[in-house]
């Protein structure tokens, strides 16, 4: 079920120099009519499945590989919330370094921003969590000195713009796809979503005529 397959068509008045009259029509997608998940479904998480998309894995790869069918690519992209596929795909180790590397240039080790590492005291106990976002001068009281003692500790790590494209890369591998047991119905749901409702333009349910909103033939 390839989703253009799918799309209902619109047929709208031609002026194109080889037309044989104003009275032609041209017929096209209506790329205007778009799926997406019930708003019903969409917090419902126990119709979902967390997946993790491999190194170099594509759309249809997944939907091949997941529901068994390269032609529902774009199941995958609805329900994983994927609008834009070039800035929402994982970029493959190869095409994330040549990225990385003309954004970067000659700044792609250089530190873009600081994290803490954890730190414990002597008792096993959560003084600092890992990951929160620092300068890099931050510093905390050294555990396990006494009121008299200033000693302090600077519990930080640089992250380069390389380690921030990986980590930024690497979140986008994890995404929700809809589970089989629902896929029939969401694809029912779909296609009634492309039926064309009673009215004037409608010519059946699948395709309007549309006039063009010019009223002449361009010059």
């Amino acid at each position: 079920m390839g989703y253009f397959r799918e799309l209902p068509n619109v047929e709208y008045q031609s002026f194109l120099s080889d037309s044989l009259s104003s009275q032609s029509y041209l017929t096209v997608k209506n790329l205007f009519r778009r799926n997406k998940l019930r708003d019903d479904l969409q917090n419902v998480f126990t119709i979902f499945d967390k997946y993790e998309i491999i190194e170099g894995a594509r759309p249809d790869t997944v939907a091949e590989e997941y529901y068994g069918d390269a032609e529902l690519d774009w199941v995958v992209l609805i329900t994983a919330g994927i609008i834009n596929v070039r800035d929402e795909w994982p970029l493959s180790n190869r095409e994330l370094y040549n990225y990385a590397n003309e954004i970067h240039g000659n700044s792609l080790n250089s530190v873009r921003y600081y994290k803490t590492t954890e730190v414990k005291d002597s008792l096993g106990r959560l003084i600092l969590p890992k990951g929160k976002v620092v300068d890099g001068n931050f510093t905390i009281p050294k555990p396990d000195t006494s009121n008299e003692e200033t000693a302090t500790l600077n519990p930080v790590i640089g992250v380069s713009n390389w380690e921030y494209e990986v980590l930024k890369n690497n979140k986008k591998s994890s995404i929700y796809l809809l589970k089989i047991n629902y896929l029939q119905q969401f694809l029912n749901d779909m296609r009634d979503i492309m039926v064309y409702q009673k009215s004037s333009e409608r010519i059946n349910d699948k395709l309007i005529r549309t006039e063009n909103t010019r009223v002449s033939m361009p010059v």
